[in-house]
């Protein structure tokens, strides 16, 4: 936890491989015990496909609403925000919400493209604050060894950390709220002549 869901800046050394995992939580509405799993990526997929191929094999009721939370190491790259976006348009009996503790290559126009259709597509991404990464450390952390850090402490140093992280999101998404209204206002003036 301490290590993949770090997100500062720049990884001091000792290096290590930061990577993509991905927290779930599948809540019914009919208020049935929630069930919770983890994936991370593999050669073949990544973290996101694992997770539809996950929830496609549970067989859940389809006259039943649930609400699933994911908690990501990175958000999701534009492939996956696709896979992700027709996953939900053919499963409407599911309420997805991602959270992720940070962006992936954000600066890509692509990267940006797909964040934003996620979050048009009904799916919200948000950034982890303090209540998810606390949910996260809660619910999906073996704590049979005691951690060698002081676990209220990550978690506010966690938070801190987001702040810059969700201001980012927070202009990807501006952004594209900017070039719609640009759009509309172009197709209301019509051809400039």
């Amino acid at each position: 936890f301490s290590l993949q869901f770090n997100n500062k800046r720049r990884v001091n050394k000792p290096y290590y491989p930061r990577k993509a995992l991905l927290c779930y939580q599948l809540t019914p509405q009919n208020g049935s015990t929630p069930t919770r799993g983890h994936l991370k990526n593999k050669k073949e997929d990544h973290a996101e496909i694992r997770f539809i191929n996950k929830i496609k094999s549970m067989g859940l009721d389809e006259t039943q609403c649930y609400q699933v939370t994911c908690y990501l190491t990175w958000s999701p790259c534009p492939s996956c925000a696709g896979e992700l976006v027709d996953f939900i348009k053919a499963h409407r009996h599911l309420n997805l919400r991602i959270f992720a503790s940070r962006l992936y290559y954000h600066w890509r126009p692509n990267y940006q493209e797909g964040l934003l259709l996620l979050c048009g597509s009904q799916v919200p991404v948000e950034v982890m604050g303090l209540p998810e990464f606390t949910d996260c450390w809660e619910n999906f952390v073996d704590h049979k060894e005691p951690p060698s850090f002081n676990p209220s402490e990550k978690l506010e140093e966690l938070d801190k950390n987001s702040q810059a992280i969700k201001r980012r999101l927070e202009r990807i998404k501006s952004w594209s709220v900017d070039a719609l209204e640009n759009g509309l206002r172009s197709l209301q003036l019509g051809p400039v002549t």
